[in-house]
């Protein structure tokens, strides 16, 4: 994935938990907003909080006398926090009272505690009551809290939960509901920008496509877009081109084919012919031109025969540990020996004697030879060619001549194999494909090979070759 690809992930990751954490922050108000009440002096308190203070309270009932009494502690709270209480007797009747209000009842019936003791008749306020024993006796205490324990109001310890079924099923018809408007919405906008990715897929396809500048969370989506376009349109134009090249290479290549075979064929008639009397000088200059025409052929059939194995890997490799060194300074003198390179020069130079180096010695001579040969056929008689072998972290080799040069064209297009460079003399002759056939048994060696050249000064091949 590319990089930018995790903006995408990022954004959708982010509007998840965005609308996740709004459920969550609404779940917790809902839950908070049962479970709290609200205390006369403004503070947010427990909903259990006067059921505790209820049960705790009983704590500071005394009795002196078989009379209740409530303890100095317990005046301070039911002040604190704003209370009343009464003290009935087993009948009902009031025996004690602490800021009763003016028109409180000094007497309550059976039915009248037993519906105080609900706690869900909905008041403004709310009224609890506890028994508490003195020896035989049994006395009613009822404390006045001026809050409001509605229906729907939990008890945080969840003893009991008054009304609640309805709202907890309203709340959750209604978080559904806003989880099912949300991904309606954001499946909604991403299918909208689905069908324009779609879309630009399809126009890229058809080669209709107009890169666009996006933002937000598709944006690195249509950056790998428009980078797509592009490098499609490249490849197109590269295709183009080398469709051109070849095509033009085909002509080339039928057209070398058939030139050695127009005087093989012209000068065999001459031979089988009886009627012509030929003498031994004849013969021997009619059979040469036909050979030397058929050594071409050979090389023509050869070439491509070897890129053909290069490309899918079949050629067979005969790899040696040798001196790498010794292997060079022997194809120059092999090189020079040619007659019609004896006019030329080879330098040779290194800062080592011995470089050992594993490698199939036939097709590294052909790799080599191409390169220097190239420099002469290109060149002048007196092109003079430097081959300099230097090791560091790597095997580094340069070839270096100080012939003609090429263009920017001709050396961007060096190493096609359609490519024939023109900028000779002489007749271009040869596949096209020795440059290529070159790179491809270096890189077959685990080497690369580069190529700067200045028009009128000559050229330089860069090889190098990893240490074994």
């Amino acid at each position: 994935m590319r990089k930018s690809g995790y903006r995408t992930i990022l954004y959708s990751y982010i509007i998840f938990f965005l609308v996740l954490f709004c459920l969550a922050l609404t779940a917790i108000g809902i839950f908070l907003s049962l479970i709290n009440v609200q205390h006369p002096n403004g503070k947010s308190i427990r909903s259990d909080w006067p059921q505790n203070f209820m049960e705790s309270f009983i704590e500071q009932i005394i009795f002196i006398d078989n009379k209740p009494q409530i303890k100095q502690s317990g005046l301070e709270k039911l002040r604190e926090n704003q209370l009343w209480i009464q003290i009935l007797d087993s009948y009902g009747n009031r025996v004690y009272g602490f800021s009763e209000p003016k028109n409180h009842k000094n007497h309550y019936s059976n039915s009248e505690l037993l519906e105080l003791a609900k706690k869900d008749t909905p008041n403004a306020d709310t009224v609890y009551l506890s028994t508490i024993k003195n020896n035989e006796d049994e006395f009613i205490y009822i404390i006045h809290f001026p809050l409001n324990i509605s229906k729907v109001t939990m008890f945080f310890d969840g003893t009991k939960f008054i009304g609640g079924k309805p709202i907890v099923l309203s709340i959750i018809g209604i978080i559904f509901l806003i989880v099912l408007i949300s991904g309606i919405v954001y499946g909604y906008w991403v299918t909208k920008f689905i069908s324009r990715i779609t879309s630009s897929v399809s126009d890229i396809a058809k080669r209709t496509y107009l890169p666009t500048k996006a933002k937000g969370a598709f944006a690195d989506v249509y950056d790998s877009l428009n980078t797509l376009n592009e490098e499609i349109h490249i490849s197109d134009e590269m295709k183009k081109k080398t469709d051109i090249i070849r095509e033009e290479w085909i002509s080339n290549i039928t057209h070398d084919l058939k030139t050695p075979l127009s005087p093989i064929k012209g000068y065999a008639e001459i031979l089988v012919d009886t009627d012509n009397i030929l003498s031994y000088e004849q013969v021997h200059k009619y059979a040469s031109i036909m050979l030397k025409n058929i050594e071409y052929t050979n090389t023509l059939i050869s070439d491509l025969k070897l890129t053909y194995q290069l490309e899918n890997g079949i050629i067979p490799l005969n790899k040696q540990n040798s001196n790498l060194i010794r292997f060079l300074k022997e194809l120059a003198i092999d090189i020079l020996n040619y007659p019609e390179y004896g006019t030329n020069t080879i330098e040779f130079d290194s800062n080592i004697d011995n470089i050992k180096f594993t490698f199939d010695s036939t097709l590294l001579k052909r790799a080599f030879s191409n390169l220097i040969i190239n420099a002469f056929m290109h060149g002048s008689q007196d092109t003079k060619v430097s081959l300099n072998v230097m090791i560091y972290d790597k095997i580094n080799i340069t070839v270096l001549d100080n012939g003609k040069g090429m263009t920017e064209e001709e050396v961007s297009n060096l190493f096609n194999r359609y490519y024939r460079g023109t900028n000779t003399e002489q007749k271009t002759e040869g596949t096209g494909l020795g440059l290529a056939i070159t790179k491809q048994i270096i890189e077959l060696h685990r080497g690369t090979i580069s190529v700067e050249s200045i028009l009128s000064l000559g050229t330089t091949f860069h090889i190098s070759f990893p240490i074994n």
